[in-house]
């Protein structure tokens, strides 16, 4: 062997000592069968790969298919509440209430008050009430304006009386369309003017003769006039099929009433007090519009 070979021989044995000697030169080693690879986590700031948490496995999401990855946004479910019926939300406006009925919530009470009171307290005080706050040709021309507003006090039948049933779901039902101040309004109007349109016939026929002097002095008190001028307002507000079974279940409710208990001054001013409020159609539509609260050929929600 020649020294060049020598020497070359010994520069590759001392080349594959070093490199197996040096533990910082990595080396490939191989396995038999094939390569089992975990999943792979890649983290941020290295370019060309994935954005962090995608492709990590995380804890399952009940409510979806498989784990979710580790950092992704999960959806939040929104909780679901139990949504009242629609019947229900239409019940709950039929009943006054403080802030969307307050005239009718207090007017209801002091109805039901003196409803109480005539039911429980002694007879003959009650029947003095009665009869110092009816609207007969005698105090209406002592202490008018008391006199109108004390028979608007007393409702006739107590709280037994249907007529407080009435009173409650129309006046709801036109105060939140209208408002209370216009509501009490229509209620006045139609109260004052059956009263007067009633009695003041009554007292010229006893000035002139026609009528005894017993006339003057009769039991009429009550809020039947009111209400049903209410009813009559209310019936311009809702589609001509509901309008007009309005108008004539008031009207039946009139005729059956003075078939019971016959009386033609206060059946003539149930009919004119009914005339009042349907009168006054043109003035709650147009309030009624302006409130957003009452379409001219749909009809508003009860309530």
């Amino acid at each position: 062997m020649s020294a060049d070979n020598a020497d070359t021989a010994d520069n590759a044995d001392t080349a594959d000592t070093a490199d197996t000697a040096d533990p910082a030169t990595p080396r490939r080693r191989r396995t038999a069968g094939p390569a089992v690879r975990g999943p792979a986590v890649r983290g941020p700031g290295v370019p060309g790969l994935a954005p962090p948490g995608l492709g990590v496995p995380g804890p399952a999401v009940p409510g979806r298919a498989g784990p979710v990855a580790v950092g992704a946004s999960t959806p939040q479910t929104p909780a679901r509440g139990r949504r009242p019926s629609p019947t229900a939300a239409r019940l709950r406006r039929l009943v006054p209430t403080l802030t969307a009925a307050p005239f009718t919530l207090c007017y209801s009470l002091v109805l039901l008050g003196t409803g109480l009171f005539a039911y429980l307290g002694d007879p003959g005080t009650v029947h003095d009430l009665l009869t110092s706050s009816s609207t007969d040709v005698s105090h209406l021309s002592e202490r008018p304006l008391l006199t109108l507003l004390a028979s608007a006090l007393w409702i006739v039948g107590g709280i037994s009386s249907p007529y407080l049933l009435a009173f409650l779901l129309v006046l709801t039902a036109l105060e939140r369309r209208i408002g209370g101040l216009r509501t009490a309004g229509v209620f006045l109007l139609g109260h004052v003017l059956a009263t007067l349109l009633t009695e003041l016939p009554v007292g010229a026929s006893v000035a002139v003769g026609r009528l005894p002097d017993s006339s003057l002095r009769r039991l009429d008190y009550g809020v039947s006039y009111g209400l049903i001028a209410c009813a009559g307002a209310l019936a311009g507000l809702l589609r001509p099929r509901l309008r007009w079974a309005l108008i004539g279940g008031v009207g039946l409710a009139v005729v059956v009433g003075s078939l019971v208990d016959f009386d033609p001054l206060t059946d003539g001013g149930h009919a004119l007090a009914l005339l009042t409020g349907v009168a006054c159609r043109p003035y709650v539509r147009r309030v009624a519009q302006r409130r957003g609260a009452g379409p001219s050929e749909r009809a508003p929600r009860i309530g």
